[in-house]
């Protein structure tokens, strides 16, 4: 990719909405895939009370809308302000305590694992059912949109393309082997002995029919190289969630 593409890709405009100011990808088309949609507002004249507890507006109580959702709450229920960058907010924002605590949940992701995505991680990688597997470094675009593959050859997976996408553990049970198994993207890594190996996905090429299959799996020794791998692959089992999520929206 040409560097002019990859700035007018990665380049940002600062814009003000009713809820705060966003700094937002130049181009709509290359916004983040985890990226969530500033919500309506609910019309005021919709709310005389407080969409939480119930209290009534009047000239003392005053209402505010949550950043997140759009609804209207007391202040009591919506004095939080909370960071916010699935919507682009440059500064904290109000939310209500709902919000509040997925917001805050979600920080860990873009604080931390998002970094470790970019950063990258060692892997063997298959391409199709059938394929010779490739030692790669595979790591989240800046930009968060491309799942890019480097080693002998080089591959850019559109994140928005991918449409499944298994999380493979493996256990140690007592005096038997580990067995990589999928793990579905809606639940929790499971804890105790299993652990990360690889990942396993599906996805889309334009002009080519039907989906391609990519298989990533983690070295099988206890190097740096293998740690680094399984932490990649549970900060992937995060992002999936959220870009599911997104695409619920």
């Amino acid at each position: 990719m040409s560097s002019g593409v990859a700035a007018r890709r990665d380049a940002k405009k600062l814009v003000r909405s009713p809820s705060g100011l966003r700094m937002v990808p130049e181009h709509r088309a290359f916004g983040s895939p985890f990226g969530l949609e500033e919500p309506q507002w609910v019309p005021d004249k919709e709310c005389p009370r407080c969409m939480q507890c119930d209290t009534k507006f009047d000239f003392i109580t005053r209402k505010h809308h949550c950043r997140r959702c759009g609804k209207c709450f007391c202040d009591r229920c919506c004095s939080q302000k909370v960071a916010l960058p699935r919507m682009c907010f440059v500064d904290p924002v109000r939310q209500c305590v709902q919000c509040a605590l997925v917001s805050q949940r979600e920080a860990e992701f873009y604080d931390k694992q998002l970094k470790v995505l970019i950063s990258g991680a060692p892997f063997l990688v298959t391409f199709g059912k059938t394929g010779t597997p490739e030692a790669m470094v595979c790591r989240l675009s800046s930009n968060q949109r491309f799942l890019v593959l480097d080693g002998d050859s080089h591959s850019e997976i559109e994140i928005t393309r991918i449409s499944t996408m298994q999380i493979l553990t493996e256990g140690l049970p007592p005096g038997g082997k580990s067995v990589p198994r999928p793990v579905p993207i809606c639940v929790s890594l499971p804890g105790g002995s299993a652990r990360a190996s690889g990942m396993l996905l599906q996805y889309t090429v334009p002009g080519i029919e039907g989906e391609i299959q990519l298989k990533l799996m983690a070295g099988e020794d206890a190097s740096a190289s293998r740690r680094l791998a399984t932490a990649w692959l549970v900060a992937m089992h995060k992002a999936a969630k959220l870009l599911y999520e997104s695409r619920d929206q």
